[in-house]
């Protein structure tokens, strides 16, 4: 599929054209914080940016998510409908992009796919920003992702300086740029110049952190000592899963309207102690010790055994956030080096 180019001067031009016949979301700056919003106009967009503070997997996966509702008709309770148009995700970093690739993976398996999570996937595009200057707090090449990834990627615009190149990846995203006559054929010298800047993003990411064999290495390790000292800096406050790309755990409740009743899903983690308490009291995961444990053989052990990938794409954000400053990086050479 050809590349094309876009002006940085033609970038609201570009989002407006599809403003309109879809719901668009984009990068918003508010106050000092970017975050991924419902834009009304391309004006709106802010793509000088690294990276968000949250993940724009509530898009697909929101925060707080009513699965169904019934209300009191004539005929007694009635199933209320619930319409929405196709959605285009414009902005998402590599990481983020390549994250809801393992929450497809996840949703969609077993005997029961999760409907409201994939119908919002098939309805949306998503349009991908490569990464120039990753942060320090980075760490995707550790994991098998690239600052100038495709995967989960319809489209991807990659920052030539007064130029994007706009790589067509999907049928989907040709679809999305078929009508829009005024994008130049992307050249040689652009493609080569994308090139380079791939390499140099790439290069700014060393060292690699060892993860050769870690997820056969955890299997011997469930009632390994270094989990207590691992622990102990961590206070449970959750930021760390509600900030990841790749965290999904949720609770599902059922709510009285007054009109009737509603299914409602809203997110949860493992880092909680009511998380796994069951109704007699019992808590399998009674101390941080267990929960800690449990959050890094989900991403580097179970996940990679059901799925053949790590669950965690190194976007970062559970490094820069946590408040005690628990870097995941240094649990995983701590693990390593047992």
């Amino acid at each position: 599929m050809n590349s094309k180019i876009l002006g940085k001067n033609q970038l609201t031009k570009f989002i407006d054209e599809f403003i309109g016949e879809y719901r668009v979301f984009a990068p918003v700056k508010k106050g000092k914080i970017i975050g991924f919003d419902e834009i009304a106009s391309g004006k709106e967009t802010c793509l000088d940016f690294q990276n968000t503070k949250q993940p724009p997997k509530s898009v697909f996966f929101p925060q707080t998510e009513v699965l169904f509702e019934y209300k009191k008709g004539e005929k007694g309770l009635e199933k209320a409908g619930s319409g929405d148009r196709d959605k285009i995700l414009l902005g998402m970093r590599p990481c983020d992009a390549r994250a809801l690739v393992i929450f497809d993976r996840f949703f969609s398996s077993g005997e029961h796919e999760d409907l409201p999570y994939l119908q919002k996937r098939e309805r949306t595009a998503v349009v991908g920003l490569a990464c120039n200057h990753p942060l320090n707090t980075c760490f995707c090449t550790s994991l098998g992702g690239s600052p100038f990834g495709s995967e989960g990627m319809d489209l991807k615009l990659v920052d030539l300086g007064d130029e994007y190149l706009v790589e067509i990846l999907t049928n989907k995203g040709e679809k999305l740029v078929e009508d829009i006559k005024w994008l130049r054929d992307a050249e040689e010298s652009d493609l080569n110049r994308a090139r380079d800047l791939a390499e140099d993003a790439e290069n700014a990411m060393k060292p690699k952190i060892s993860t050769d064999g870690l997820c056969d290495k955890l299997d011997g390790m469930f009632d390994d000592p270094v989990w207590e000292g691992i622990h102990q800096k961590c206070i449970g406050c959750g930021v760390c899963s509600f900030l990841c790309p790749t965290c999904w755990c949720f609770d599902v409740l059922d709510e009285d309207t007054g009109t009737g009743v509603k299914r409602v899903r809203i997110w949860d983690t493992c880092q909680f102690p009511l998380f796994t308490k069951q109704g007699s009291g019992f808590n399998p995961r009674p101390s941080g010790k267990e929960r800690m444990r449990q959050r890094i053989m989900h991403k580097f052990n179970y996940y990679p055994k059901d799925f053949g990938e790590f669950g965690c794409v190194g976007c970062g954000r559970c490094v820069r956030e946590c408040p005690v400053n628990l870097d995941i990086r240094e649990v995983i050479r701590a693990v390593m080096s047992v």
